[in-house]
């Protein structure tokens, strides 16, 4: 019995941070789990940087809103659910998550949520458990699932190399180059071969 796991920012749709980032006019926003494999560092350092300029959920919401999955993206996840059972594990907040889940025809996502104060601003965060994809993947292997993952970013690797099969999705050339044990893919339907190979 296979599960697929696949990360959702950068895999299934754009970066919403960096679309967030060109949208507010604030470039070090730009900065994702690509740049910075600490994801709790990164998320506080972003929560200065709304802080500091009076930004909150509202406004990245509004940025979300405008938001499509990359092209081919619904497609290669409904031809995928045909075949097997597919989840989406991201770092990503529910808040942001929900119109992007919309938009791909409501797949099943495990995420983490937002706290948020009741002027709009985002006063911190939770995240359901510590390395959320990896003790994820390790869960559904305790209840008789075969995993198999892909995604993007440095929190990607450890699904990725925990599962029976993993691929890397559009990701860096430095993360390809370290990892080079792991296939890497940059089209929906080489993804889609490499997944229904592996079943």
């Amino acid at each position: 019995m296979n599960i697929v796991c696949l990360d959702m920012e950068g895999v299934l749709v754009p970066e919403i941070w960096i679309a967030f980032a060109e949208a507010s006019g604030i470039p070090e926003l730009k900065r994702t789990t690509r740049d910075e494999p600490d994801y709790d560092k990164l998320m506080n350092w972003r929560l200065d940087i709304l802080k500091q300029h009076g930004l909150g959920l509202k406004e990245i919401q509004e940025t979300i809103a405008k938001i499509d999955p990359l092209p081919g993206a619904k497609e290669f996840l409904d031809k995928l659910r045909e075949k097997t059972q597919v989840i989406i594990l991201s770092d990503t907040f529910e808040q942001f998550a929900t119109p992007l889940m919309k938009k791909l025809g409501w797949p099943t996502i495990f995420c983490n949520t937002l706290e948020v104060a009741e002027d709009g601003s985002i006063t911190g965060f939770q995240m359901r458990v510590e390395k959320s994809k990896l003790t994820t993947v390790k869960a559904l292997q305790s209840i008789g699932y075969d995993t198999i993952a892909s995604g993007d970013s440095f929190n990607d690797l450890g699904m990725i190399q925990a599962s029976k099969a993993g691929f890397l999705f559009r990701s860096t050339e430095q993360i390809k180059k370290d990892y080079p044990e792991i296939p890497a893919f940059e089209e929906f339907d080489d993804l889609y071969k490499a997944i229904v190979d592996a079943l």
